[in-house]
């Protein structure tokens, strides 16, 4: 069983997930009046990018983004998210059978992630696996799909024409894909503010110069996406963006968060 090590990050047990969720669309209900709002809950992605920090931080903007996915009815969910602790090159996938969340078990897809290891070299490195840039999506595919397969993708040094064989492999067989990652660190609003219209304008125009200038610590993944999704023809539609500085005030020291969907 993969265990969930990071638990504090969302709660630490289900009465906390299932408060944080239901205060994020509480937030959402009371919020979104316009035809035009209501109606981007109506779209059904094949692919999403989503924040890993503490859910007091990021949790919003990723949940805001798994909503709109919840319309959907994936095979699988294949979350794909940078290796913070375990420097490596080349991506690894677990084989453990179920992958542990505050309210319930993922059985892990071992069938499909075992083709991902055959067709595209990719390494069954356990080790590396106690990560909460994946971990911290569980609860919330848990919540909005039920005892869905998952398979968890953590990526080292590796090239995004690489890995964005993997996603469209993965969407073609039905896979909801998740791509995790933050935006600039510890910069002032103003700074980090800049910094990060880089990265939404990147992902809102799928374009890898301005992504250049983007800071964030999944931007392998995103870069995948973004190729991945001119290739196949999927629109992007940045759904939030926010900082740390919005729940703690701090504008001096800030992270950026923001989600996006795919269609």
């Amino acid at each position: 069983m993969r265990r969930a090590y990071f638990k504090d990050w969302y709660g630490g047990s289900c009465e906390a997930v299932e408060r944080f969720i239901a205060h994020f669309n509480k937030i959402i209900d009371e919020n979104v009046d316009s035809q035009k709002a209501k109606e981007v809950f109506s779209l059904k992605p094949k692919a999403l990018i989503s924040p890993h920090a503490g859910w007091m931080y990021s949790g919003f903007t990723a949940n805001f983004a798994y909503r709109i996915a919840s319309n959907t009815k994936p095979k699988r969910v294949v979350v794909i998210g940078p290796s913070h602790r375990v420097p490596f090159r080349g991506i690894s996938t677990t084989l453990e059978d179920f992958y542990e969340t505050p309210c319930g078990m993922l059985q892990i897809d071992k069938a499909f992630a075992s083709e991902l290891i055959e067709k595209f070299g990719v390494l069954n490195l356990e080790e590396v696996h106690q990560e909460h840039s994946t971990e911290v999506q569980m609860p919330f595919i848990y919540h909005y799909f039920g005892e869905i397969p998952v398979v968890e993708l953590i990526y080292g040094d590796y090239e995004p024409e690489r890995l964005k064989d993997i996603i469209e492999y993965a969407i073609d067989d039905n896979s909801l894909v998740v791509i995790s990652t933050d935006l600039s660190h510890y910069y002032d609003l103003k700074t980090a503010n800049a910094l990060d219209y880089n990265c939404l304008e990147a992902i809102q125009n799928l374009d890898l110069e301005v992504l250049e200038k983007c800071e964030a610590c999944g931007k392998i993944g995103v870069a995948a996406m973004i190729i991945a999704a001119s290739e196949m023809g999927l629109t992007p539609f940045v759904v939030d963006y926010r900082t740390s500085a919005d729940v703690t005030g701090d504008t001096s020291n800030v992270v950026g968060y923001m989600s996006a969907v795919f269609i």
